[in-house]
């Protein structure tokens, strides 16, 4: 797992890879909503470290959105002497490593936000032994106040066709995870293609090629992305410009708690149905008798009543036993369950459509540091990185992370100066031709010269602002020293401010970069930091694609 930039900063693990992401404080509320972060439904490239073990101890595979019950399972050992030893992954990585046998011996069960995608891998579910529902999170629309009581919302039954209708006259925006990245993103795109397609079995591929038009107008709303729910709800309270959020209806509750939003979120429960995260502790068969029975122990402590009501009022989530009721905060409206794929090539599917055709195009650009001191395995890092975004990268994780069909790619390689800016538009389909000129374009790549990092990175945003906008705009930043040549970041600092339309910067660490001046440029510009010195660069550079 990747340790935090700087202990200064508000920190939390990314959903895709259980990683640690630097971002920008935003209270004490906020704290809550950051650990509430989505394990991701599929995507990412990371792998949890390997547990401790002993008698007492249940070795835990987790999704990184379980961080936020860690003080409370401290006291599990206490209570019913068991030691709970989580480590993090993604959960596709998860899954994957359960189907292929990979976590038996090194983990006796799972913790994620829902084990559909789980069902869904070839051989996991014939690992799997009892499952055990914690809490409950169902994936809702939140809009503000006053959009939602001018729009009538708040006052009558609400269906997605009637969002999606609203979204389509341009009534509305809103923020909403990366399907390939989150939890709650991908249950939210199940959940709307569900209600938009009016299925009413599993989602086939038939049912998603109907409603990609629907979807089309739906996202057409969609103003802001992230690659977790808990930078997603900073970003929401950052800009203060966007209307509303697709996200876990514990995470908008938080919001509301949290004192920061300029006015509260109107929950929005649709009529005809959500998609709901159950967190199921599951069992795996290969964990033997001792830790078995420490699992029970563990399951049947989380189901106590008094322990449910203290998951409800601290993390926002709703009790999973009938003897503990959900308090006011979660209203009484009564909540239909949508129909999920139950083939993983239909998610897959879906996850492809939103990327490539349903969701806004996007721009990227990549300030690359080619100075002398990149010279030899740092460069290979950097070119395998590039490659592997450009389509090489053929696993599940990888084909979610490349390089999107209507996608604007620009690359700024720098030395001591920023050199010629080059630019990649991906076509609408067939975009191999143009995947391949990128991998060429990484391959040519030199290095020479000093480390010109504020100049290269006014270059970027000068070119954001010469090309044609777009609403999913970011850039990245990565380097392998300190800046030893031109402008200072206090330059930047001051160019950066003056600008009207300004853009998040996600700075990659490698090598011997000034962790504390990359710091400041993620919290200057909204951005995040993502350590790779001791990790894989490729690694970072496709978990930052569940941002743009």
């Amino acid at each position: 797992m990747r340790r935090p930039a700087d202990a200064a900063t508000r920190t939390t693990a990314s959903p895709v890879t259980g990683r640690v992401l630097t971002m920008r404080p935003a209270g004490r509320a906020l704290a809550v909503i950051a650990l509430l972060v989505a394990s991701a439904a599929c995507g990412g490239s990371g792998s949890a470290s390997e547990p401790v073990n002993g008698p007492d101890v249940l070795r835990v595979l987790a999704g990184s959105e379980i961080k936020d019950l860690e003080p409370l399972l401290e006291r599990a050992q206490e209570a019913v002497g068991v030691r709970v030893a989580l480590s993090y992954s993604g959960t596709l990585d998860g899954a994957e490593q359960v189907g292929n046998g990979g976590a038996d011996g090194t983990y006796d069960a799972t913790w994620f936000s829902s084990n559909r995608y789980l069902s869904l891998i070839e051989g996991a579910t014939a690992r799997l032994s009892t499952q055990t529902k914690v809490m409950a999170s169902p994936v809702l629309l939140g809009l503000k106040r006053s959009k939602a009581r001018e729009l009538g919302w708040d006052s009558k039954p609400v269906t997605w066709n009637d969002i999606a209708a609203a979204a389509r006259a341009h009534k509305f925006t809103f923020g909403m995870t990366s399907p390939a990245a989150s939890n709650s993103g991908f249950s939210a795109l199940v959940g709307v293609t569900a209600a938009l397609s009016d299925a009413g079995e599993a989602l086939d591929q038939a049912q998603i090629d109907a409603a990609t038009p629907k979807l089309t107008e739906f996202f057409s709303a969609q103003t802001l992305t992230a690659g977790s729910s808990g930078w997603l709800a900073d970003a929401y309270i950052k800009q203060g410009t966007v209307d509303g959020l697709v996200n876990y209806e514990s995470v908008l509750l938080g919001l509301n708690a949290s004192g920061k939003l300029r006015e509260p979120l109107t929950l929005i429960y649709p009529t005809d149905g959500v998609v709901t995260a159950d967190y199921p502790l599951t069992l795996l068969n290969s964990a033997g008798a001792e830790k078995q029975a420490l699992y029970g122990k563990l399951a049947a402590w989380l189901r106590k009543p008094e322990i449910q009501r203290e998951i409800m009022a601290t993390t926002y989530r709703r009790p999973i036993v009938p003897e503990v009721r959900p308090d006011q905060r979660f209203g009484s409206a009564s909540l239909v369950e949508l129909p999920f794929p139950n083939r993983r090539s239909a998610a897959d599917e879906l996850i492809g459509v939103y990327l490539n055709q349903v969701r806004k195009p996007s721009r990227t650009l990549f300030v690359l540091d080619t100075s002398g001191s990149m010279a030899g395995d740092r460069l290979d890092a950097l070119k395998r990185a590039l490659t592997a975004l450009a389509g090489a990268d053929t696993s599940v994780s990888g084909t979610f992370s490349r390089f999107r069909n209507r996608e604007t790619v620009t690359m700024i390689p720098f030395n001591s100066t920023p050199e010629e800016p080059r630019t990649f538009t991906l076509p609408e389909r067939d975009a191999d031709p143009v995947l391949r000129q990128i991998r060429s374009y990484g391959e040519a790549l030199r290095t020479r010269g000093g480390t010109a990092i504020f100049d290269s990175l006014r270059a970027a945003y000068e070119q954001a602002r010469s090309s044609p906008s777009a609403d999913f705009t970011s850039i990245v930043l990565m380097t392998d020293g300190e800046n030893t040549d031109g402008s200072s970041y206090d330059d930047f600092a001051s160019y950066y401010r003056s600008l009207q339309v300004r853009f998040p910067a996600f700075v990659v660490l490698f090598g011997d970069s000034d962790v504390a001046e990359m710091n400041q440029v993620a919290q200057l510009t909204g951005g995040a930091t993502f350590d790779a010195r001791s990790g894989s660069l490729t690694a970072a550079f496709k978990e930052i694609r569940g941002y743009q």
